[in-house]
């Protein structure tokens, strides 16, 4: 088996706000295996700034892995379990090697019978900005919607408070993503105030790393907490189980790229259904190439809660895209 990689430039259609700041760009890698005839590819989809493995040596495993690609896979997992999103790069090139065309995991999906309900995700922006964001996702039928808060609570409160008025719960489920914008305190007001307005939950509150205020807070909390970078870095099994029996959350989430790939979703999905925990997958601004293969792999675990995966739009200079929306309803074409 032969391997290579190259490096590539997302660029954003619309500067889009985020924890890290506004993002102009995304740096990506592809990584594509041959034998004989047959070709793989996947993404290696480092997030500069959240990333677990934005690190020097970044392209140095790289190398090293296209040097070692037909050593052992449980060998390259170990060797790579630092480097989750190369991990998953691998796991992806594999599994499109042995499936052809654009598949990682054919199913009902990708023959296009059925399709992945997901959430609409509004980018932080001034009020009007997340405000027109969210009138184009209500006008295109998108029963839940996500919102990134923790910037300016005030407006950021003002703007929920809006939306219910205007649709009850059971017209429309309103998830919200913190980022760990918020101080233990700020939370616990937070958390009330989105229980009065009827909020599915709220990603991260506080800053990862604090488990005993996070678990106070989950213990008490009045609107259901997920979380979410607490989970990035946390690669040994017995570490992710003692991270949920000490914490104790409602919901946590997945992103694929930043925990290990399939195989460590897989491990943290098997923890949390073990502790009846709830979860749901999303993508982390994966070129169209990843966010193929995370939607493929999202259908095979049959959750029935809205999925946090992108579109593939975001950018000017995306690779073609398998998937198109209709609504809320994410489908395959081939």
């Amino acid at each position: 088996m032969i391997a290579k990689y190259s490096r590539y430039l997302l660029e954003f259609k619309r500067p889009s706000g985020t924890s890290r700041g506004v993002l102009h760009e995304k740096e990506t890698f592809i990584l594509e295996v041959s034998e004989g005839e047959q070709k793989g590819v996947g993404e290696c989809a480092v997030f500069r700034g959240l990333s677990f493995d934005d690190r020097p040596d970044y392209e140095e495993k790289l190398k090293w892995l296209c040097e070692n690609i037909d050593q052992d896979s449980q060998f390259l997992k170990e060797q790579l379990k630092e480097f989750p999103s190369i991990w998953i790069g691998y796991e992806q090139a594999i599994l499109n090697l042995h499936n052809g065309d654009h598949l990682y995991f054919p199913s009902e999906f990708t023959r296009g019978q059925i399709p992945i309900i997901i959430n609409g995700l509004i980018w932080m922006g001034d009020v009007s900005y997340m405000e027109e964001q969210i009138q184009e996702k209500l006008e295109n039928g998108f029963h839940c919607i996500k919102l990134k808060i923790g910037v300016d609570w005030k407006s950021e409160h003002t703007v929920l408070q809006k939306l219910r008025e205007k649709f009850p719960k059971d017209a429309l489920e309103l998830r919200v993503d913190a980022n760990g914008g918020f101080n233990t305190e700020e939370a616990r007001m937070v958390l009330k105030q989105l229980s009065d307005l009827h909020i599915h939950s709220i990603e991260q509150p506080i800053k990862a790393g604090n488990w005993t205020d996070m678990a106070a807070l989950c213990a008490e909390t009045p609107t259901p907490i997920a979380l979410d970078e607490e989970l990035i870095g946390v690669t040994e099994n017995d570490e992710k189980k003692k991270l949920l029996e000490a914490i104790r959350p409602q919901y946590i989430i997945l992103k694929p790229s930043l925990i290990g790939g399939f195989s460590g979703s897989d491990e943290w999905i098997n923890l949390a259904e073990e502790q009846k925990i709830g979860w749901w997958i999303t993508s982390a601004l994966e070129s169209n190439i990843g966010l193929n293969a995370i939607a493929q792999y999202t259908f095979t675990k049959h959750s029935k809660l809205p999925q946090g995966l992108g579109t593939g739009g975001l950018f000017t200079n995306n690779f073609v895209n398998h998937m198109k929306l209709t609504g809320e309803r994410l489908l395959f074409k081939a």
